[in-house]
């Protein structure tokens, strides 16, 4: 067998065992977002802590994930059976919702890897519903967890989890999530552990490190590829949901043989409402960016991140610090830094880098309260247009970027909240006009069957996402209410209640085309 097979193989044995956790996970866990649009990921590590293998979950939590992972093990020490927990947004976590777990794999009594998760539990605490919402501290936004002991030598530990569990709006829901979390980190462990058994540890360990060197070696032949330069980027968000707008993210990428930088300095200050960006959330953007230019050969691991450099401003919208609101950063402003990499990119690549897609992740959620004083979460992304390139056409209702999830499908939705989704339609002629056109946004619509309170963090409401090569921008979205009274336009991140029998509309973006179009119609160019 030549050295390339093996390495495939063993690639391919290590991303099995974070799908088999991925797939243990969303089967087993008591939420909708969990278990229908599996907003969930896992990964796999070597011995000193260094990425191996993902399963091909979502972007913005494996990114991250990696951070979170050296953090914690330069503080805590796992023996066989713990299980670690944290949240913190600034030691590499993503926001509040997103609960990390990390455990040891353990053969022959040595520790020769490490299994870790992220999962988006629908509620966390906070004054918000679904815990995502405003805020202009991280304590409105939930419980900030920092790296416990959820489980001591294969057990729960009860005075970790009792107090946790004791702050959730739905503690049965969370309690289903938190145990489905853990025991896909049991099948990880067994199935590493298994391969270590197999192959002998010396060769298990081996493996892992050829991997990662054949990452790296990949990864500088490739960026070796990309014209050297130095090229500049920006692009604005909204607004924080508190009357700041435009904000500023700009980034100076600087491609010198086989090493890239991706400076932000000059980006905005951190704002007041949730939009700040822990740096571990700006780190995910910018390494999916180089996955997407470097290609699907490349697998992802440590190897292709240390040919990245990062320069952030701490205290800045890319780079939060305690106690700054986080909430929006992870599912909003991580898109917008994706955006602002590929615009100073695209004079360097014109027939690699796509136009701007949708921009965010439309998060909507809702709460509901019982009788009995408890309260239901739901949760959920909505997809949008992408961007098209200068080989195809976008796609239209997808999730892109820094998501990965599926939509909750309107069946598990009607049956587990008292709600009915009236509308579900492709938003037509909403992508931009082009060579190529950009995909098609959405319109989803929720007809309340009981009062409740929602929450909205959507971004694209003030303008379009941008176009290249003279391709015109995607429509910008919109959000309504539809009451007994009237139709209502609502702001892009706002808090409501509102009553039985309301309709909330959501309007998704547009992707930008791509290029100029054939006919005359006099369109402006749309090109930036």
């Amino acid at each position: 067998m030549t050295g390339m097979a093996r390495i495939g193989i063993w690639n391919d044995l290590f991303a099995s065992v974070a799908e088999e956790m991925g797939e243990t996970l969303g089967r087993s866990a008591m939420s909708p977002n969990i278990k229908e649009r599996r907003d969930h990921s896992c990964a796999i590590f070597d011995q000193n802590g260094h990425l191996v293998s993902q399963a091909a979950h979502i972007p913005v939590h494996l990114g991250s994930l990696r951070t979170g992972v050296r953090n914690v093990l330069n503080e805590i020490e796992l023996t066989a059976g713990d299980v670690v927990v944290f949240n913190d947004p600034y030691i590499g976590g993503t926001h509040l919702p997103d609960v990390s777990m990390i455990s040891a794999v353990y053969s022959e009594s040595q520790i020769i890897g490490y299994v870790a998760s992220k999962a988006h539990q629908s509620d966390i605490g906070g004054s918000n519903p679904s815990s995502m919402g405003l805020a202009n501290d991280i304590s409105d936004e939930g419980i900030l967890i920092p790296p416990t002991m959820i489980a001591l030598k294969g057990a729960i530990n009860s005075e970790v989890f009792e107090p946790i569990m004791s702050q959730m709006l739905n503690r049965e829901e969370r309690e289903g999530d938190f145990q489905a979390q853990i025991g896909a980190h049991r099948v990880g462990e067994a199935r590493l552990s298994a391969l270590a058994k197999r192959y002998g540890i010396d060769k298990f360990r081996g493996s892992m490190d050829d991997l990662i060197q054949y990452s790296d070696k990949l990864a500088q032949s490739l960026i070796s590829q990309i014209p050297s330069g130095e090229y500049m980027g920006s692009d604005l968000l909204d607004d924080d949901g508190f009357g700041n707008t435009d904000i500023l993210i700009r980034c100076r990428v600087v491609v010198a043989d086989d090493q890239i930088l991706f400076d932000f300095s000059g980006s905005s200050d951190a704002v007041e409402g949730p939009l700040n960006a822990p740096k571990s959330v700006t780190e995910s953007a910018a390494i999916y960016v180089l996955k997407c230019i470097l290609g699907a050969s490349v697998p992802m691991n440590e190897g292709l991140m240390r040919r990245v450099k990062l320069i952030t401003e701490p205290g800045s919208i890319v780079d939060a610090q305690s106690p700054s609101a986080v909430a929006a950063a992870n599912v909003e402003t991580s898109q917008r830094v994706v955006d602002t990499i590929f615009r100073a990119l695209a004079p360097a690549m014109p027939e690699v880098i796509p136009a701007a897609s949708s921009g965010g992740m439309n998060n909507v959620s809702i709460s509901f309260e019982r009788p009995d004083g408890t309260s239901m979460s739901y949760y959920e992304t909505i997809g949008g247009g992408a961007g098209a390139g200068s080989h195809y056409e976008g796609e239209s209702g997808i999730q892109t970027h820094m998501t990965n999830t599926m939509n909750t499908p309107v069946e598990a939705l009607e049956m587990s909240y008292p709600m009915r989704v009236r509308r579900y339609e492709i938003r037509n002629d909403s992508g931009g006009h082009g060579k190529n056109r950009g995909g098609n946004g959405v319109t989803r619509e929720y007809e309340f069957l009981a009062p409740a309170r929602i929450a909205l963090l959507t971004e694209r409401r003030a303008r379009g996402p941008w176009g290249l090569n003279g391709g015109l921008p995607g429509s910008p979205g919109f959000n309504r209410l539809i009451t007994s009274e009237g139709e209502y336009d609502l702001a892009a991140k706002v808090v409501k209640d509102v009553n039985e029998g309301d309709i909330l509309s959501i309007t998704t973006p547009g992707g930008g085309g791509w290029g100029k179009s054939d006919n005359k119609d006099g369109m402006i160019d749309g090109s930036t």
